[in-house]
């Protein structure tokens, strides 16, 4: 099966200390496969660079940079909540190494738009709020995870490892030289049961993507995070998603 790899999986805060939980499911896989990087997702956040400004093409090459140092080929990459943004860009750089992107309820990139520049009312807030942070966007309270199926030991455990995200990483441009519905991807929606109908769908750049028939749409009964809340459901979907 093709190795999991990707050099940016987490959203905003995560640090590298986080890394993604690795239940049986994944286990099992990594000790079938041959060669390539783990099977187990390796969660790539902020700690090995922490307090040090990066932009989003910082991330995009960094993510780019770790499949050609390993030289891997078949390579499915996973990004969740704003490292879609980035993963979405280096699937499309590193050619035919990939094998499929996978977003877990992450952002998707559009060309010359930015993580924040879709948000109707919060772009001016967020872009304030770096440029008060020194550049960086602050950590947010624990009250934040609130409502995504989470138990207070796991979000006490994200609170205590994170770090201030680089805010350029937020605020520049994405830049793609073709269009992202061509690349074989598999996005993974999450959603709380009991959630209002229009949280329950994708939102309409997505909805856009899914009519590719190289695009593919399963949904999580869970929380923002499901990583943490829901390990096993998500290492199965993962490896489904190897295998396609």
């Amino acid at each position: 099966m093709p190795p999991f790899c990707a050099r940016q999986t987490q959203g905003c805060w995560t640090v590298t200390t986080l890394e993604w939980p690795a239940p049986e499911p994944v286990s099992k896989a990594s000790s079938r496969r041959s060669s390539g990087c783990p099977a187990t997702v390796r969660a790539c956040g902020l700690a090995d660079k922490r307090g040090v400004p990066a932009g989003q093409a910082t991330h995009v090459q960094d993510i780019a940079a770790e499949v050609e140092r390993q030289g891997l080929r078949d390579v499915v990459l996973v990004g969740h909540s704003y490292s879609g943004i980035p993963v979405g860009q280096a699937a499309e750089r590193i050619g035919d190494r990939l094998a499929r992107v996978v977003f877990v309820d992450s952002s998707v990139p559009t060309g010359g738009e930015s993580f924040v520049s879709a948000w109707p009312d919060g772009e001016a807030a967020v872009k304030a709020s770096i440029a008060e942070s020194g550049g960086f966007w602050p950590l947010a309270p624990a009250a934040h995870y609130d409502g995504q199926g989470l138990a207070d030991e796991q979000i006490a455990r994200l609170v205590r490892g994170a770090t201030p995200h680089p805010g350029a990483t937020l605020t520049e441009p994405v830049v793609l030289s073709g269009p992202l519905r061509e690349l074989p991807a598999t996005y993974i929606l999450c959603v709380m049961p009991g959630a209002e109908p229009d949280d329950a769908e994708p939102d309409d750049d997505v909805a856009e993507l899914l009519t590719s028939k190289r695009w593919r749409l399963v949904k999580m009964d869970t929380g923002h995070w499901p990583m943490f809340s829901q390990p096993r459901e998500l290492a199965r979907i993962l490896l489904n998603a190897a295998e396609e």
